[in-house]
């Protein structure tokens, strides 16, 4: 039986980060989300292990001003699990983590653990394709994290994020995501684009 990379006490201290209370979407209930899915998956994965613990930690450092959120974040998973996990598994967990700033598939091997980061990466965007009214739950839980970012800037910034993943040839990489997301993930981001569109008068 493969044993969880996360410690009890490293789960305390990591469930501590994501209930800061300026956490409306990336906190602990993201993560929980990411955990189900993980669960629901884990015969896909070859090391479910090395993913529960890129999951913990992908937005452990979360700062909406920063520009260096992904790669602080794997430098602490870095940190906090040296002689825990081998230097090569390590390095596949970072590199995994690092891949959620732009959500591209990293250039690891062996071609397993590609797949693996694939997989989470789709988990990741998972929200884009939920239900409409979970969707624009968790659009404005995200403009509540960049509320210092004035309304028009707000507008044109989103906006360009949202059509980066429309004019994808696909969002998700995996057929397993693609099948069960795509379609919906598709109308929630044109709607809202169409939103943002409407509300900056263009």
């Amino acid at each position: 039986m493969r044993v969880s990379l996360i410690t009890p006490a490293l789960r305390t201290e990591l469930s501590a980060l994501y209930r800061a209370e300026d956490r409306h979407y990336h906190g602990i209930n993201h993560i929980k989300s990411l955990l189900g899915l993980l669960d629901e998956y884990r015969p896909s994965f070859s090391d479910p292990e090395a993913i529960e613990a890129a999951i913990w930690f992908h937005d452990a450092i979360y700062d909406s001003r920063a520009k260096d959120n992904e790669a602080r974040s794997a430098d602490l998973a870095r940190e906090k699990l040296a002689g825990i996990a081998d230097a090569e598994r390590l390095n596949r967990i970072a590199l995994t983590i690092e891949a959620t700033a732009t959500h591209t598939v990293p250039d690891i091997e062996p071609e397993t653990a590609r797949q693996d980061a694939a997989l989470l990466l789709d988990m990741d965007l998972s929200i884009l394709g939920a239900a409409p009214e979970t969707f624009d739950a968790y659009e404005a839980a995200v403009r509540r994290e960049y509320a210092w970012v004035e309304e028009p800037l707000w507008i044109a910034g989103r906006g360009a994020v949202l059509k980066t993943f429309l004019e994808r040839e696909h969002i998700f990489h995996t057929d397993i995501f693609r099948s069960r997301f795509e379609e919906q993930a598709r109308k929630n981001l044109r709607r809202s684009v169409d939103v943002l569109e409407a509300r900056s008068g263009s």
